[in-house]
């Protein structure tokens, strides 16, 4: 899945001219203010592909050659490459309002090879300020984040500011959300995550002590986990804790990304009597480790074998590393620290502290 800020050019990136509204030399041009410093540390520190969007009416009228259009617009891209900000692709749309282009914003011409199942349309938006930018982010199926100062109002607006360090702030601090389904003939799965949340949780699976468990990595590993699961308890619950599994790994996968910035390993507890130490590695390869001796065949209404196999699944859809040893009298106990445990390995692990990938082969 691809995460894109499609932006917007002049009123976004650079100033536009009042009177005549066209940046064609380079006396006029004007970056708007705390773009440059944001949009470095957004090609910095996170995943983010930068692709331009932009009308540019008249480009092509006699009084207004190309080439005089071009001399400016060079220099802000070579400007803002020396601060490591890099376009995928820079798309320009030379129809004049009125014209009914199929390129021209609102509509979605220009970025139609964008709009397919790679795109991450829960992390992705449009920035610029103008409502026909909104108006895009709508007909894209994707947010905007608006910089303008005409009511948005009934357009998907996520962030309504005049300011680019508080879109700096909105896209590092909080990008990191997913929400994926799954589909069975005997489940029907919805997860959704935000791993710089505050630990709230809704969970709903049908088994009582598994949605507790649930709880717990929400809580003690500071993310937001919604999680509603419909299985075939009446076959038994294997289907449901294992489809659950497989659809928060593939979760925390997609909100990882390339891993840039990330702690990675993590590492814990103990809980009365019982103790447990996990150790995760979140680095793309999928193991587990398994030393634990459970003496209940139940725990409520969950069948404690389902344990092993629900961090089993998790680690083959999250694609990282999970060592497990745990002790103790109390089989709810046990479990209940191998959850804590990992949920508080898993925030340490996730913990942002860079802007390297940390790994020395580049790519985790």
């Amino acid at each position: 899945m691809k995460k894109i800020l499609f932006i917007d050019r002049d009123g976004t990136i650079i100033q536009e001219p009042p009177l005549d509204h066209q940046v064609d030399n380079l006396e006029k041009l004007r970056f708007v203010p705390g773009v440059i410093t944001a949009l470095a540390a957004i090609a910095t520190q996170t995943d983010y592909r930068l692709v331009m969007v932009t009308n540019q009416d008249g480009l092509y009228t006699p009084d207004f050659p190309p080439e005089v259009f071009f001399l400016p617009h060079c220099r802000m891209l070579d400007t803002l490459s020396r601060e490591g900000i890099l376009f995928d692709e820079v798309l320009i749309d030379v129809s004049r309002p009125g014209d009914k282009s199929p390129y021209r914003k609102p509509a979605t011409g220009m970025v139609e090879k964008y709009l397919d199942d790679r795109l991450d349309r829960e992390n992705s938006y449009v920035i610029g300020d103008r409502l026909t930018d909104m108006k895009l982010a709508a007909n894209m199926g994707i947010r905007g984040i608006y910089l303008g100062k005409e009511n948005a109002r009934g357009l998907p607006v996520v962030l309504d500011t005049g300011s680019w360090d508080e879109i700096r702030r909105f896209l590092v601090n909080g990008s990191r959300r997913a929400t994926l389904s799954r589909v069975t003939s005997e489940t029907s799965a919805t997860v959704s995550i935000n791993l710089n949340g505050t630990g709230s949780c809704k969970v709903v699976t049908g088994i009582a002590f598994f949605d507790h468990m649930l709880e717990q990595i929400a809580r003690h590993a500071g993310i937001d986990l919604n999680v509603e699961t419909r299985g075939d308890l009446s076959v038994d619950e294997h289907h449901t804790i294992e489809d659950t599994a497989l659809l928060l790994g593939a979760c925390l996968r997609e909100t990882l990304g390339t891993g840039k910035g990330i702690e990675r390993y993590g590492f814990v507890l103990p809980m009365d009597e019982a103790r447990a130490t996990v150790a995760l590695d979140l680095g793309g390869r999928s193991y587990l480790e398994w030393d634990v001796e459970l003496h209940r065949e139940y725990v409520g209404d969950f069948p404690t074998e389902m344990t092993r196999h629900f961090f089993a699944s998790l680690c083959q859809e999250a694609r990282c590393t999970l060592h497990v040893e745990a002790t103790g009298e109390n089989t709810h106990h046990v479990i209940e620290a191998i959850f804590k445990g990992f949920a508080r390995a898993l925030k340490m692990a996730i913990r942002r502290e860079g802007t390297g990938i940390p790994s020395s082969k580049g790519v985790i």
